[in-house]
């Protein structure tokens, strides 16, 4: 049962969790006077985490043949 905590298919589906969070969270501090630098940060962490969604992706979907 450990091993499914820490299966690739569970750390994709929390890397996604927290993918829509960023982007809820990113349209409320984008509302009336946005924190710029908190905006910034906040939109860097969520291409960090598309980068590790698609990395993630790669290695669980075998390619299609040609």
């Amino acid at each position: 049962m450990d091993d499914n905590l820490h299966s690739p298919q569970r750390r994709l589906i929390e890397l996604r969790i927290e993918h829509a969070d960023l982007d809820s969270l990113i349209d409320q501090v984008g509302e009336g006077r946005p924190d710029e630098l908190a905006l910034r940060r906040l939109k860097k962490r969520r291409l960090v985490l598309r980068d590790q969604i698609s990395q993630l992706e790669a290695q669980l979907e075998p390619p299609e043949p040609a």
